[in-house]
């Protein structure tokens, strides 16, 4: 499939119902973007990002999207992507801080002490 292929009306109308439908996804700070809506093949896919990378409800959300758009008569198969959060942060098996994020268990970091020195805004 080709953006050529790609059902305007269809792609349109799929992203009117995510916002009209789905405004949780904004409000927790989240993104949604119609990757693909061809009426020929009745095949959408939907990538949400933002805050639904790593949200703990991403899955409902995606159950949600997945349930009412497979009812509409012109969409056969539909697909919802999350990005994992793990994948940004180099993988769960990568054991330093990345960005301020720390990686170590219950996340209490290695400092040594609970005094985070002078510098520590």
């Amino acid at each position: 499939m080709t953006d050529s292929d790609d059902d305007p009306s269809l792609q349109k109308r799929v992203e009117g119902w995510l916002s009209r439908e789905m405004p949780i996804i904004q409000m927790h700070g989240g993104t949604s973007a119609v990757r693909a809506a061809d009426s020929e093949t009745g095949e959408v896919v939907i990538e949400l990002g933002g805050g639904c990378k790593g949200c703990s409800v991403s899955d409902i959300t995606t159950d949600n999207i997945e349930a009412e758009l497979i009812t509409w008569p012109e969409i056969e198969e539909v697909t919802v992507r999350v990005p994992d959060a793990r994948d940004s942060l180099g993988g769960p098996d990568q054991p330093e801080s990345i960005m301020g994020v720390d990686r170590t268990e219950g996340g209490r970091g290695d400092w040594g002490s609970s005094n985070p020195g002078k510098d520590h805004l």
